[in-house]
């Protein structure tokens, strides 16, 4: 679980605790306002090994750098056009993403829930649905739900576990990986002239969206970077004769 900018230490330990009591026990925190804290300390309940062992990143670009699926946990529908899960789905994808790599699920400040520039880090949203007159739950509340729901998705894979398929080897790319690919991307449209001469902002936007959809794996990636690269050199070359 990773807690963007969580403005009270209450709610750090909180969700400490809702984690542990789930049984997970990994906790990214990104740019706490106050941690470590004896406030933190004292809702954790028990939990403090988790407060212990928390990493801390400056950002969340930097807080996901390995993970190859990031949910973004939100309260209302965002301007950032992406896919959005109900938790029973997302628990689901992040339990079968789990065992190619890291995953991340991504709760945002108490006040202000994650800006439209983190939920763009995400490959999906997800939302409980909540009673649309009073939608407003506590940061650890949130964070209760989402690990119940993680917790009973593991339950119910135990009981099946013999009589699952093979899975996919094929390991998805991570987001620092997708991250140099989306930078490459931009490079080649601008030297085709792609935009010709308009903004590329919606367009990479939209981009940005299929490719997060599609989670194309290292070999998958490899191949786009080899197109993209014979693209920008074919480029240079069709300038050079135009000189």
């Amino acid at each position: 679980m990773v807690l963007v900018g969580t403005q009270h230490p209450r709610n750090i330990g909180a969700a400490a605790r809702a984690l542990k009591a789930m049984g997970f026990g990994a906790l990214h925190l990104v740019a706490p306002a106050k941690f470590p804290h004896p406030d933190a300390s004292a809702l954790a309940a028990g939990a403090d090994d988790l407060l212990e062992a928390a990493r801390i990143s400056a950002t969340l670009a930097e807080a996901v750098a390995g993970c190859i699926l990031v949910l973004g946990s939100t309260a209302t529908r965002r301007a950032v056009p992406m896919p959005e899960l109900a938790p029973r789905e997302a628990a689901a994808r992040l339990l079968a993403a789990s065992r190619h790599g890291e995953v991340a699920l991504v709760f945002g400040p108490e006040r202000t829930g994650l800006e439209n520039s983190e939920l763009e880090l995400c490959h999906a949203s997800v939302c409980i649905p909540t009673e649309a007159a009073f939608s407003s739950l506590n940061l650890a509340q949130a964070v209760q739900v989402l690990a119940y729901e993680l917790r009973l998705a593991a339950m119910a894979e135990e009981g099946i576990e013999a009589a699952r398929e093979p899975l996919d080897e094929r390991r998805p790319a991570s987001h620092d990986e997708m991250e140099r690919f989306f930078v490459h991307l931009d490079q080649a449209l601008h030297d085709i002239d792609f935009h010709k001469g308009r903004s590329g902002v919606t367009v990479m936007r939209r981009l940005r969206r299929l490719f997060l959809r599609a989670a194309p794996d290292e070999r998958e990636l490899r191949v786009l970077h080899g197109i993209l690269a014979d693209a920008r050199r074919m480029a240079r070359l069709a300038a050079g004769k135009a000189r």
